[in-house]
């Protein structure tokens, strides 16, 4: 919860037309669900959901040697991401520990533009300034404050965006573009990326069309989403959350356990050993019997899996703990989890501890559950 004044996406007028159940979350005020969450979730993996994500960041970083400057503190190889293209980073801090994640996209060898997670735009604003360099070649701008960014998620999202935008307004998944001309004269850019796992896109608008953009896509059969579901999407391919499944021990609401590196988080992207950067020599001390990411799923019914509910191996040994965990909706509830587990593989058993009364079997898997 937020202890100062909340601050209203240019949507929030929106929501609550709609009826949205409205929370504070990071100190936006922004809808939890608009039906429920259950009905949302499967909305998204069967048609499209619509998601106002206007908390989340933008920065531009711009400048000569830009791609060098940001793959120095970077753990992805930034340098190799061609024009029209975006991926997926950690940055670390000098003790290996990962600050925060970030989707960014190529505009250009000069320009580059990053989406920082909500909560931690003022953090990582103060760590990229002070990581400038000396000489001024490289200018960042914080300019969240100025646009709307609407995720439009799900299998029947291409339909519903070019009946809307057009069909030159279509995007591949992990590329960007700015948007080109279309009917509702709506301006600003468009990228492949989003959090549910679905294809689809993020649109990226000035504040004054937001509005009109969100009313054309539910028109055209979107279905408005909130950050209920928006989080059991997430968590079913396996998706990390900041602050959730990892936090920057710098921060007062971090945990020993939440202080991870890229290596522990065993995410098959984003990460590239081949070029140095900021925090990299943790990553390399590791062995094989250090914790690591993994996925639980249960396999007989039981209370269910819960952020902080220990793991246990079959005769009782705690291994590990679950960061987030829930009942998974596009598979009939089965009981989901993700965390830091030991000595496990692929197919291994282990038990849940998900009561002082009750441990639950499951199964370790490797992310995306659906």
């Amino acid at each position: 919860m937020s202890s100062g004044e909340l601050i209203r996406t240019a949507l929030y007028e929106e929501h609550v037309t709609l009826n949205a159940n409205i929370v504070d979350f990071h100190g936006f005020e922004l809808p939890i669900w608009y039906s429920n969450i259950k009905d949302e979730h499967l909305a998204t993996r069967s048609g499209a959901g619509l998601f106002d994500v206007s908390h989340m960041g933008t920065f531009r970083f711009s400048g000569e040697g830009v791609k060098q400057w940001l793959e120095g503190i970077a753990t992805q190889k930034v340098s190799a991401i061609a024009t029209g293209r975006c991926a997926y980073t950690h940055f670390l801090d000098s003790n290996g520990y990962i600050i925060d994640d970030m989707i960014f996209a190529v505009v250009s060898d000069s320009e580059i533009i990053g989406v920082p997670n909500a909560s931690m735009i003022d953090v990582m604003w103060q760590w990229f300034s002070q990581n400038l360099p000396h000489d001024d070649s490289v200018v960042i701008e914080n300019i969240s404050s100025e646009y709307s960014i609407l995720a439009l998620q799900g299998p029947k999202s291409k339909e519903i965006l070019t009946s809307v935008l057009g069909e030159t307004n279509h995007i591949g998944r992990f590329r960007w573009q700015l948007l080109n001309a279309n009917d509702h004269d709506i301006s600003g850019w468009i990228q492949g990326t989003g959090y549910t796992g679905e294809s689809g896109y993020e649109i990226f608008i000035p504040n004054s069309e937001a509005a009109k953009l969100w009313r054309l896509l539910i028109a055209a059969d979107a279905t408005p989403i909130g950050l209920g579901a928006r989080d059991t999407l997430r968590l079913e391919k396996g998706y990390l959350l900041s602050g959730v499944d990892f936090c920057w021990p710098e921060l007062p609401e971090s945990t020993d356990f939440l202080a991870r590196d890229s290596w522990e988080t065993n995410v098959p992207f984003g990460l590239d050993m081949g070029h140095e950067f900021v925090g990299k020599s943790r990553l390399e001390s590791h062995d094989s019997s250090d914790s690591r990411w993994w996925g639980v799923k249960y396999t007989e019914k039981g209370p269910l899996p819960r952020p902080g509910k220990d793991v246990a191996d079959l005769q009782g040994n705690i291994i590990g703990k679950l960061s987030s965990g829930a009942p998974s909706p596009s598979l009939g509830n089965v009981g989901i989890g993700i965390g830091y587990i030991s000595g496990v593989s692929e197919g291994d058993e282990i038990l849940v501890v998900a009561s002082p009364r009750k441990s639950v079997r499951a199964i370790i898997v490797r992310p995306p559950f659906v």
